[in-house]
C-alpha cells in the first residue's frame, strides 16, 4: 500500500437515516454486542447527541457517536469498517468529534475502551486521554473490564497550538 492509499481524508458530515444500513454493518463487524438501530435513530433525534460518517468516495467507512451534558461529553462510538482500517480514518474521524465538542464549549470528554483493544488505547493516549478509572465486567460476549479515559480539551486545544497533538 502506498503512502497516497494509507492516509486517506474522507469526507465527514452528519449521519443520516440512509446511512444506518451500512452504519449497522459496520457496528456488527466492529463490535461483539452491537448497538441497535433503534439506538443510532434515537440518538440522531436528540439535541444533545452529535453522530457523524466519514465517506470515502461517497462510501461511508466510519462513524462517531458523541453526546453532550452541560460542559463534558462522552464519545460513545467510534467505528471503521474492517476493509479500511489502518489508513488513518479513526483518527480522521476522533479529530472532528474532539473539534465539534470544543466548539460546544465541552472541557473534559470521557470514553470507555475494552481492556484489550490496546490499538483503541494507544489512539486515544497519544491525544492525551488518561485513565480515570475501571469498569468492572462492563462489556459481555466477552465478559472484560472497560478502562474509563478522559481528556482536558483545553490541554489539547492549547498543546495542539504549541505543535502537540490533534
Amino acid at each position: 500500500m502506498s503512502t497516497a492509499e494509507a492516509l486517506l481524508t474522507p469526507d465527514i458530515r452528519r449521519m443520516e437515516e440512509s446511512d444506518l444500513d451500512v452504519v449497522m454493518e459496520v457496528e456488527r463487524e466492529s463490535f461483539s454486542t452491537p448497538w441497535s438501530r433503534g439506538t443510532f435513530r434515537g440518538l440522531m433525534r436528540r439535541s444533545d447527541a452529535s453522530l457523524w460518517v466519514a465517506e470515502v468516495s461517497h462510501c461511508v467507512v466510519g462513524y462517531a457517536v458523541v453526546w453532550y451534558l452541560f460542559q463534558q461529553a462522552e464519545l460513545g462510538n467510534l467505528a471503521v469498517a474492517p476493509g479500511w482500517r489502518r489508513r488513518g480514518l479513526g483518527k480522521r474521524l476522533l479529530d472532528w468529534a474532539l473539534e465539534k465538542a470544543r466548539e460546544r464549549g465541552t472541557e473534559r470528554i470521557f470514553l470507555e475502551v475494552r481492556i484489550s483493544n490496546r490499538a483503541a488505547q494507544r489512539l486515544y493516549e497519544r491525544y492525551g486521554f488518561v485513565q480515570v478509572g475501571l469498569r468492572r465486567r462492563y462489556y459481555r460476549e466477552p465478559v472484560e473490564d472497560a478502562r474509563v479515559m478522559s481528556l482536558d480539551l483545553g490541554q489539547l486545544f492549547r498543546g495542539a497550538s504549541q505543535g502537540g497533538a490533534g
